[in-house]
């Protein structure tokens, strides 16, 4: 970590990079969307303006209503241009690996009806993968809409970066206290046939050791999570909690068929929705083991 900026050690560092984020960070959701012709076959431009969005904020958010909304090829074709190749296909994933967020039939009782995203309930504040091995981190997500909601489904969005400035600007101590490789466990789930997810405990933030680039690792959930009980850990909590209960650097979104958002797993929540027969909300997401990518790309 020597000179980087989340060296807690190298406050200079830390300043001049903190200053420079908080000046291009978007202060609307609006500053985030890119239009694109066929995300399938992006132009130079258009990779340089999604470029632009990731550098200033870790997420960009593409609007392509034109094409057929359901066609899963978009976000798929998107990502892979993106350096998003490594694919996580969980248990309830589709067969190519994204998964069809949409509710289950009947809530509760199914596989599918007992995890939240499948159901119309809200979903507070996390980074996709929370609950995976350090070897298996998410670093990278596409969430792309097929249908909204007749109503609600919003999503609130918030770098990550962001979010460990304000904690570091509060008090470094929390920072540090949420890089302990102890800081969040999650206990182990299980289901018929015993474990059916080992327990999993690791750091909030952590930066990569090969790159250098910030991750997090977060849930604001209260059940199933265990906290590193030491005071200074649970006032790091607490500040953090404050943070995404208030930050002024929060954007909200709310996906129309054919947009779709592109992040470096940044923090997100999902606010509860009504449905109707003509608007079954339905989002393809994908979750991977890479972050963004920007080639360079010949005009």
């Amino acid at each position: 970590m020597a000179n980087s900026p989340f060296d807690l050690g190298n406050e200079t560092g830390y300043r001049a990079w903190r200053d420079a984020k908080l000046a291009a960070y978007p202060r609307g959701v609006d500053e985030l969307v890119v239009p694109l012709a066929d995300p399938r076959h992006l132009t130079t431009d258009e990779f340089a303006a999604l470029e632009d969005r990731c550098a200033r904020a870790n997420m960009a958010i593409y609007s392509a209503p034109h094409l057929p909304s359901a066609d899963k090829s978009i976000p798929r074709q998107l990502g892979q241009q993106l350096g998003l190749v490594r694919l996580e296909g969980n248990y309830l994933a589709d067969e190519d690996g994204l998964s069809s967020i949409t509710p289950a039939t009947d809530e509760g009782s199914g596989v599918r009806g007992d995890f939240i995203p499948y159901t119309h309930k809200p979903i507070n504040w996390h980074t996709d993968g929370y609950y995976n091995a350090l070897d298996r981190r998410i670093l990278g997500m596409t969430l792309h809409c097929a249908q909204d909601a007749e109503s609600g489904g919003e999503n609130a969005l918030l770098d990550h970066e962001i979010a460990y400035i304000q904690l570091r600007d509060a008090n470094p101590d929390y920072v540090a206290a949420l890089m302990q490789p102890d800081a969040m466990t999650i206990p182990a789930r299980l289901d018929e046939d015993n474990v059916a997810r080992p327990e999993q405990s690791g750091p909030v933030f952590a930066v990569d050791p090969a790159e250098g680039f910030l991750t997090m690792r977060y849930t604001a959930r209260t059940r199933s999570i265990v906290w590193k009980g030491d005071a200074v850990t649970q006032a790091a909590v607490r500040a953090l909690s404050d943070i995404l209960a208030g930050s002024e650097y929060i954007l909200t979104a709310r996906l129309a068929p054919g947009m779709g958002l592109i992040c470096n797993n940044v923090l997100h929540t999902r606010s509860g929705f009504s449905d109707s027969p003509e608007h079954r909300r339905l989002l393809y997401r994908g979750r991977y083991y890479d972050r963004l990518s920007f080639p360079a790309h010949a005009a």
